[in-house]
């Protein structure tokens, strides 16, 4: 386990289909995660080049020592679950509550 990990960082761009459907998986299991846009970020896009081999491919994840580029929504729960047991949502939303969330029509408390 990594001591001291705060948060889940989840580098995007703008308009990747993959980084909304990422988004809406963890907000739907009540995940919180710092997003971080690379194309307004210099530095987040060139830590993203470090993680993917020289590419600027989206979305990348990082939780502590962990990172893994385009992972799913559950990989990125389980290395949570792993690095930053803290983090992990004291319980699932209900469909409806985990949907809204999903969207972003519904905010953390």
């Amino acid at each position: 386990m990594t001591a001291g990990v705060q948060e889940v960082v989840v580098y995007t761009r703008p308009g990747c289909p993959f980084c909304t459907s990422l988004r809406a998986g963890l907000r739907r299991q009540g995940l919180e995660f710092t997003e971080v846009n690379i194309w307004e970020d210099a530095e987040a896009a060139a830590i993203v080049r470090g993680i993917a081999d020289g590419n600027e491919t989206v979305p990348t994840v990082v939780v502590g020592e962990w990172q893994a580029v385009n992972p799913s929504a559950s990989s990125v729960l389980d290395a949570v679950a792993e690095h930053a047991p803290d983090l992990v949502p004291e319980s699932k939303p209900g469909l409806i509550d985990g949907a809204l969330k999903a969207v972003g029509l519904r905010k953390e408390h």
